[in-house]
């Protein structure tokens, strides 16, 4: 968001900024706001699923609260504050005040899709929801739920902002990691597990972004075409499961659907949310995506954001809830039973969570160890191992023998450890340690581990003499100060790729080179915002902006990369490969709110790295800290590839017993992996991604991720659902049959390796041959994971439920058995199919 005094905003969070095919500066400008100060036709009317007149909204006990409330007191309840005590943000997202008088206490909100987000707090960083999802394993979900409302609660928060359930659909999106699956089912079982796991502790759930936020690119402005099957199929099963579970709270998107607000969409906050699913909690907007006052009559109870000046300025008040709202009562173009009975859904939910008790239930004691044990748990289940297998045909992994004791490990991830992506997400861990320390401790005294960075992502400070005046590494502005610090040339040497670095505390920082993007860094926690600019030869005007926290001085260091240390990194990383028994390369991207990746490569010569080092090391092991799928041109020349994703901040001890062979990777992949930039369901239609005139839209249909690639017969690099072990499975004995909820689906499991392992049993339908909606050519049905020592053999039951057998007719409105005949297969991937069957109905 913008603020209203244009380029001046207030971060929440810590992110990073990087150029190369970003969208137009004023674009940029919007994005940056947001993502420093974000949380984060459809139905005709009367579908067969809408019940009956609800009853009225909340207990006896509730709205006799609410009506004793003033105005006032009931206005405070549908917008968030900044606290009592701090100034803006001074603990989450947001603060409500209460009624003490009326024994209704105050609430607070925190990010937290991937951890429990406060300022100047540290809290236990999990591993990303990408990781989470691809354990395919819903206790572990549960677990993850649980860390998230313990250390919720004892943070003193009530309430959390996540999980996010929007589907991947955009290989590119920037948030991707944040959510779970290209798969409505992986999603919906993966959401409402974590839901139950978070309430379960006290804590407040909050689903987001309702509905169709896919990408990053224009999301404040984009409206999202999706037809009326596609969205009940793909993108809503997630939000309705979450419903089912119980989530307190949905959050709307900035997005529009169908060419109404998101937050100001009646089909969908009211039609769909409220008569087709019975929700009774409230709904609050994204950060400053409400539009009027008059949101709160389509379905909207609560604005989620602060309208906010400068730093010093005094807390602003609500953009629409808040003055706005008061004059629209005041003049009956909003009815005051209309914002009472948005109160009553926030009261309701404090009510079913004790809040309203006396005594009001107590916080818990913040259990760091529980959660770092969660965190390493979930990121050794959901790693990925996509390739395992030498040039000689034998698998590279587990590391054993001279090879696990003689080890050049290069990348700058492997140093500074890549714990998590950027945006709201980010969270500032109790502590993460290097994956070089731990493959140190792993290989143990007697090995031999180098390190090459390879690729040089922070550079050393930028020399005095290249810098026209002189500028001096440290604070530059007071607390409060706001204005252009520094103006001056940059000379380079040499025509080439410099990396220049921007590292700050204390607020944000802008550093613009003549003719190129401009770099922002903001409260980055002691690492560094880097970008490589092409430069010639010569002089180039360069200057710096930014503000400071009211709190504290801002300070800011500047360092590069010349074309000359980036050519020996590289020589050196080469070197230290060819003279090692086994090269580990770590390699990582940047998913971030805010913006999209423009590209699915790994950034920064990565790719570049990996292909030499292989080149020069066949042993060359690719261990991945990315958010979401990136292009592998390397493939083929290395021996294996971990996917580790942002694996929070128990990643290095997880990734070295993996690579050890002490835990057997199990994890599988929750989204496509694309061949190439051309060869993914987004290719060559600027239409469906990133948009054409303010409107995106969902061309494929139903046919997305996996769907996709079945349908148009194109070959990924990775399948959905693909995943290695260190040991082998063999399935037979195939069974299906009806039962009362749907079907059952048995086949035995064996493990036929030497070590134990567990495997992702997985169930995909085909279609009916008697509906003519479209349908895909096989869509996952039902999943489990079971665990199996070596030579075991399990008799394993996959449920199917009956809304699996359905699909959405559009003339009904409404959900609709498939009849006939399906073909049901059993396999370990969606290509990888061992067992054929027959299901009749």
């Amino acid at each position: 968001m913008l603020s209203r005094r244009p380029g001046r905003r207030i971060p929440r969070l810590r992110t990073r900024f990087r150029t190369g095919g970003r969208p137009g500066r004023a674009a940029r400008l919007l994005a940056v706001g947001c993502v420093l100060l974000c949380t984060g036709g459809l139905l005709t009317a009367g579908t067969a699923e809408a019940s009956t007149a609800p009853a009225p909204e909340g207990t006896a006990r509730v709205r006799a609260l609410v009506a004793q409330m003033t105005l006032d007191e009931k206005l405070s309840f549908v917008h968030w504050t900044a606290g009592p005590a701090g100034g803006p943000l001074a603990k989450g997202v947001g603060y409500l005040p209460g009624v003490p008088r009326l024994g209704v206490p105050p609430l607070q909100v925190s990010d937290g899709p991937t951890g429990v987000r406060i300022n100047g707090a540290r809290s236990t960083a999990l591993p990303t929801p990408t990781a989470l999802a691809a354990t395919f394993d819903d206790s572990l979900a549960t677990a993850y739920g649980k860390v998230l409302g313990h250390e919720g609660r004892a943070l003193g928060q009530d309430v959390v902002l996540g999980p996010m359930v929007n589907t991947i659909r955009v290989p590119h999106g920037g948030r991707n990691f944040e959510t779970f699956s290209e798969d409505p089912l992986v999603t919906a079982r993966t959401a409402a597990a974590q839901i139950k796991g978070t309430q379960s502790q006290g804590l407040m759930a909050t689903v987001k972004h309702f509905a169709g936020n896919n990408q990053e690119s224009d999301r404040f402005t984009v409206d999202a075409t999706i037809d009326e099957q596609t969205l009940q199929e793909i993108e809503l099963p997630g939000f309705h499961s979450a419903v089912d579970a119980g989530a307190a709270a949905v959050m709307c998107s900035y997005n529009g659907v169908n060419g109404t607000h998101s937050c100001s969409n009646d089909q969908l906050l009211q039609k769909v949310l409220r008569e087709q699913w019975g929700f009774r909690g409230w709904v609050m907007s994204d950060w400053l995506a409400t539009h009027a006052p008059s949101d709160i009559t389509k379905g909207l109870d609560q604005e989620l954001g602060l309208e906010m000046g400068k730093p010093t300025d005094p807390v602003p008040d609500s953009k629409y809830f808040g003055a706005s709202l008061r004059t629209a009562l005041r003049e009956g173009a909003v009815p005051e039973a209309t914002l009472d009975r948005s109160v009553t859904r926030i009261v309701s939910q404090m009510e079913r969570f004790g809040l309203l008790d006396t005594p009001a239930p107590q916080r818990p004691v913040r259990d760091a160890q529980a959660g770092r044990d969660t965190a390493r748990r979930i990121a050794e289940n959901g790693a990925v191992l996509l390739r395992n297998t030498t040039a000689a045909g034998r698998p590279a992994l587990p590391l054993t023998g001279a090879a696990a004791a003689d080890l050049a490990v290069i990348g700058d991830s492997a140093l500074r450890p890549k714990v998590s992506g950027l945006g709201s997400a980010h969270v500032v861990p109790d502590g993460a340690q290097a994956p070089l320390d731990a493959l140190r401790e792993r290989a143990g005294s007697g090995a031999s581990v180098r390190y090459e960075p390879g690729v040089d992502r922070l550079g050393t400070p930028l020399p005095a003499e290249n810098l026209s005046p002189a500028f001096t590494n440290g604070k530059q502005l007071d607390a409060g100060g706001d204005r252009a610090f520094y103006d001056g040339t940059l000379t380079v040497p040499a025509d080439g790729d410099y990396r220049l670095g921007l590292r700050v505390d204390g607020g944000l920082a802008v550093l613009q080179v003549e003719g190129q993007d401009p770099v922002y860094a903001a409260d980055s926690f002691s690492e560094t915002t880097s970008v490589v600019l092409r430069l010639t030869r010569g002089t180039h005007k360069l200057s710096m902006s930014g503000w400071a926290w009211p709190d504290r001085p801002l300070s800011v260091d500047l360092t590069w990369v010349t074309p000359e240390q980036a050519a020996r990194n590289l020589q050196r990383a080469v070197t230290a490969a060819s003279a090692a028994k086994t090269a580990v390369v770590f390699a990582q991207d940047e998913g971030s709110e805010g913006y999209d990746r423009p590209g699915l490569s790994l950034p920064d010569g990565q790719d570049a790295l990996i292909s030499a080092v292989a080149k020069a090391n066949p042993n060359t092991v690719v261990v991945l800290n990315t958010g979401s799928s990136v292009l592998m041109p390397w493939l083929s020349s290395t021996a294996a590839v971990l996917d580790m994703w942002y694996p929070g901040q128990e990643g290095a001890r997880a990734t070295a017993a993996l690579l050890y062979g002490d835990t057997n990777p199990s994890g599988k992949l929750t989204q496509t992996f694309p061949a190439a930039e051309d060869a993914q369901p987004m290719a060559g239609n600027p239409k469906r991604f990133p948009g054409v005139d303010g409107k995106q839209e969902y061309s494929e249909g139903i046919h997305v991720g996996y769907r996709w690639y079945d349908q148009q017969g194109v070959t990924p690099l990775f399948p959905f659902g693909h995943g290695l072990s260190y040991t082998t499975f063999d399935y037979r004995d195939l069974a299906v049959e009806r039962t009362a909820t749907g079907a059952a689906v048995r086949v035995s499991v064996r493990n036929t390796g030497s070590v134990a392992g567990k495997e992702a049993v997985q169930v995909y339908l085909g279609p009916s041959g008697l509906v003519s909606a479209p349908q895909a050519v096989k869509k996952l049905a039902g999943y489990t994971k079971v665990a199996l020592e070596p030579g075991e053999e399990k008799r394993v039951t996959v449920p199917v439920d009956a809304r699996q057998l359905q699909y959405w007719n559009t003339q009904r409105h409404t959900w609709q058995n498939a009849p006939g005949p399906r073909t049901v297969l059993v396999g370990s991937s969606s290509a990888d199919i061992r067992l054929t069957g027959r299901l009749t109905q």
